[in-house]
């Protein structure tokens, strides 16, 4: 029972990451019914560009929450600044342009990004910075709360908090509900949906930075690859949830990291990135629109 309760915890400090990532690819879908397959790849920015800023600012070795703080900081400004850039330039371009276009342009720049990141920061792996001294807070037998899985929940709680306030509570929040319902409608009501849009990927690539900082505080080692297997188990969680859904994307994070470390607790470490590909193929045949989606009808 012990084993299985430290699995628990375990599995909720992944799913917490998996939920922040998989935040920027439902906020995405959800205002252009697209989706954002270089959003793994700000991901990948994110991390570097911690790593990066640690080494300038000398935190490599001053581990702390005030350490963590500055690179969450250092990372959402660097993410934020790459995920606007490439909406004003790769895709609203291509805004009234088929879906298929989009989304080869997404696979494009996707690919750019991983390859022009072997280039900028070679493709040797690097060790990120000790963020977090990782030691046990409590224990109870066998089961143990470590520092690292209270910071991971802490932080991913705290931004779930302030995007849900952000969408039901601010005019902002109004108005990107009212433009993910209907582009044509939001502007003819004086909405600016390009400001809107932007701001989208703004905040979502903003997650991707926090959920950047957070895997190479657990897992220290980066690589301008890094981002392909984590996005894409991120995208399934998203799937999972309902895509476009952001109760739904938190629920399917939490569930693929819960999933996901049972397999490697009581099947083997092998099978854990096929569970989660298997989970998508169940998913997409038997319900579609995920666990909190809604089934929609489109004209064609």
């Amino acid at each position: 029972m012990q084993e299985f309760i430290q699995h628990i915890i375990n599995g909720i400090s992944l799913g917490s990451i998996y939920a922040l990532i998989a935040l920027g690819y439902t906020m995405v879908y959800g205002i252009l019914q697209l989706i954002n397959f270089a959003h793994s790849e700000v991901y990948m920015v994110g991390a570097f560009a911690a790593y990066y800023g640690a080494r300038l600012l000398n935190l490599t070795d001053k581990p702390g929450y005030g350490t963590l703080v500055i690179l969450l900081v250092i990372s959402m400004v660097i993410c934020s600044v790459v995920g606007l850039t490439i909406e004003r330039f790769a895709y609203r371009p291509l805004r009234k342009a088929p879906k298929l276009n989009i989304l080869i342009t997404a696979i494009g720049v996707s690919l750019f990004l991983q390859y022009g990141g072997q280039i900028v920061f070679g493709a040797d792996p690097k060790v990120f910075p000790n963020v977090l001294e990782d030691s046990t807070i409590t224990s109870f037998g066998a089961v143990e709360l470590r520092s690292f899985d209270v910071a991971i929940l802490g932080v991913t709680l705290f931004f779930m908090t302030a995007i849900t306030y952000l969408i039901q509570k601010t005019k902002v929040g109004k108005a990107m509900r009212a433009v993910s319902t209907n582009h044509t409608v939001a502007s003819l009501m004086g909405i600016d949906t390009n400001k809107i849009i932007a701001i989208t990927f703004i905040i979502g690539s903003s997650l991707a930075g926090v959920g950047s900082v957070l895997v190479g505080m657990k897992y220290p080692k980066i690589d301008p690859l890094m981002g392909t297997l984590i996005g894409l188990k991120a995208f399934v969680a998203a799937v999972l949830g309902g895509i476009g859904n952001l109760g739904g994307a938190v629920v399917g994070g939490l569930l693929m990291g819960v999933c996901e470390e049972m397999v490697v607790g009581y099947l083997s470490s092998t099978y854990r990135d096929a569970f989660a590909f298997g989970i998508l193929i169940v998913i997409l045949f038997f319900r579609p629109a995920g666990l909190l989606g809604r089934v929609s009808q489109e004209k064609v």
